[in-house]
C-alpha cells in the first residue's frame, strides 16, 4: 500500500497510533498545542505512552514528523483523526473539538483522500455532522470526491500489555471499497487483528456501548458496597466469594471517571433523547458514579465523628488523584469530588500523587498536589483513593495518629492495616 498517513490528535490515543503506523508508512503527526509538539519533538512524552528512546529512533531516521503545521499533513492521503469528545458542565457531547478538526483537515483536503475518526461518539456524528464539516472547509463532495471511515479507538491508558497492535481494532467505511481500504490500512500494523462493521454507525454504537456497559456494571457493584456497608459486611470478600461461579463478572467497587467510560454514556443517552427515548439504566448508573466521591468523603467524617476525631482542621491525606492507577491521565479524575466535600468540612487536605502533573492539576482543578511526602508529618485520616503501585513503599503506621482512620476504597491494601474499605 502507498499510503501517507496523518494522525491528528497526539494526545493519549495518537500518538502511539502514530508510532504504530510510522513502523510501516511515512506519518505525520499533527496536534494544535505547540508545547506538546516541542516536547514530542524533544523525545519527551508526558503521557508515558511512549518511550523516549522510540521517538528518538522515530524522529531521528524521519519515519515521523510530528509538526503543528499543516501544510505538512497536504500531501497525506489518509487522515486519522483522534481529538477529544468531552462534555460541557451539564453532561452533554461537546463535539466542538470534532467539528473543529474537521474542518482544518477539510483545509488540505484532495480528491479521493479518507479521513478516519477515531473519537469515542454517538451514532451519526461522522457522518452527519463531520462529514458537513468537511465538504464545508473543502468545497468537495462527500462519497464522491473524499470518504470516510470510522475505527474506534480502544486503548487503555497506561497499560503496557494491551497496546495498540495488539487490541482487535473496528473498522468500517462510507462505502464497501473505502470500508476494505481502511481495514487494509490497520489490518497491516494491527497484530491482533480487525473486525469490519457492516457500517459506520454500528462501528460507532459498538464503541460508545463498550465502555457504556462497563459504567453499568460498575455502578451496580458501587450501589453493593453501599449496602454492605449498612449491613457491616465487608464488599472485598463478598466479591471474591461470588467470583468463584465460572461467570459471575469481576468488576470492583470505586471511582469512575477518565476520558472515557465517564463520558461515553452521557453521549449515548444524548443520541437515545434526540430519538425520542429517555434513557433510565444508563443514566441511573451514571448518577450513581457520579456520587460515589461525596459518598466516599461523608463516609469518612461519619467513621472520624464515631472515633471522635475532630473534624475541622483535620488533616487528612489523599493518595492519589489521577483517574486511575499507575497512570498520569487526570482527565475527569472523580478524587476532585471527594476533595470538594472534605473542604466544606473545613479539614486540611494533602494530595500526594507521584505519577500526576503538578502544573496540569493546578490549571484544571485548581489545588495542590505533591510528588513526595515527609514521614514525620501525621494524618487524622488517610484515603486510598488510586491504587498506584508505588503506595505500596508507603509505610502507613508512620504516617497516622494513634486515634486515626485509613480508608482504602481500592482494597489496595491489606484488610488489617485499614480501618474499613469500599
Amino acid at each position: 500500500m502507498n499510503q501517507k498517513v496523518a494522525v491528528v490528535g497526539l494526545g493519549y490515543v495518537g500518538l502511539p497510533l502514530a508510532i504504530e503506523f510510522a513502523n510501516k508508512y511515512h506519518t505525520v503527526g499533527f496536534d494544535i498545542n505547540t508545547n506538546r509538539v516541542k516536547e514530542l519533538n524533544n523525545y519527551i512524552d508526558r503521557t508515558k505512552e511512549v518511550e523516549s528512546f522510540i521517538l528518538k529512533e522515530k524522529i531521528e531516521n524521519k519515519k515521523i514528523t510530528i509538526t503543528t503545521d499543516l501544510n505538512e499533513i497536504a500531501s497525506c492521503n489518509f487522515f486519522i483523526i483522534t481529538v477529544p469528545t468531552p462534555t460541557d458542565k451539564n453532561n452533554r457531547p461537546d463535539l466542538r473539538p470534532m467539528i473543529s478538526a474537521s474542518k482544518m483537515i477539510g483545509s488540505v483536503l484532495k480528491k479521493d483522500d479518507i479521513v478516519v475518526f477515531e473519537s469515542t461518539v454517538y451514532p451519526g456524528v461522522t457522518e452527519d455532522i463531520c462529514a458537513p464539516a468537511l465538504e464545508e472547509s473543502s468545497k468537495l463532495i462527500y462519497n464522491k470526491d473524499f470518504f470516510l471511515g470510522y475505527s474506534p479507538e480502544r486503548i487503555n491508558p497506561g497499560d503496557k500489555e494491551h497496546t495498540v497492535s495488539k487490541i482487535l481494532k473496528i473498522t468500517s467505511g462510507s462505502t464497501s471499497k473505502t470500508a476494505e481500504l481502511v481495514d487494509n490500512l490497520y489490518k497491516s500494523i494491527i497484530s491482533a487483528g480487525t473486525y469490519l462493521a457492516s457500517s459506520i454507525k454500528v462501528a460507532e454504537a459498538a464503541k460508545v456501548i463498550e465502555n457504556s456497559q462497563r459504567d453499568i456494571n460498575i455502578a451496580f457493584v458501587n450501589e453493593l458496597a453501599k449496602i454492605f456497608n449498612l449491613l457491616d459486611i465487608d464488599t472485598n470478600e463478598v466479591l471474591k466469594a461470588a467470583g468463584t461461579k465460572w461467570n459471575f463478572l469481576n468488576f470492583k467497587p470505586g471511582l469512575v471517571g477518565g476520558h472515557c467510560i465517564g463520558v461515553d454514556p452521557y453521549y449515548l443517552a444524548q443520541k437515545a433523547q434526540e430519538v425520542g427515548y429517555h434513557s433510565e439504566i444508563i443514566l441511573a448508573g451514571r448518577r450513581l458514579n457520579d456520587g460515589m466521591g461525596k459518598y466516599i468523603a461523608t463516609e469518612l467524617i461519619k467513621q472520624m465523628a464515631i472515633k471522635d476525631i475532630k473534624i475541622k482542621d483535620a488533616n487528612i491525606l489523599i493518595l492519589g488523584f489521577t483517574f486511575k492507577e499507575n497512570c498520569p491521565d487526570v482527565r475527569n479524575t472523580k478524587v476532585i469530588d471527594i476533595v470538594n466535600e472534605l473542604i466544606t468540612y473545613n479539614t486540611k487536605l494533602l494530595i500526594f500523587d507521584p505519577i500526576a502533573d503538578q502544573k496540569e492539576v493546578e490549571e484544571e482543578y485548581g489545588v495542590s498536589i505533591l510528588q513526595k511526602i515527609e514521614v514525620e508529618q501525621k494524618f487524622d485520616a488517610i484515603i486510598l483513593a488510586v491504587a498506584h503501585n508505588e503506595f505500596h513503599k508507603l509505610d502507613l503506621k508512620k504516617l497516622r495518629k494513634d486515634n486515626s482512620i485509613i480508608y482504602d476504597i481500592k482494597s489496595f491494601y491489606k484488610s488489617d492495616i485499614v480501618d474499613f474499605r469500599l
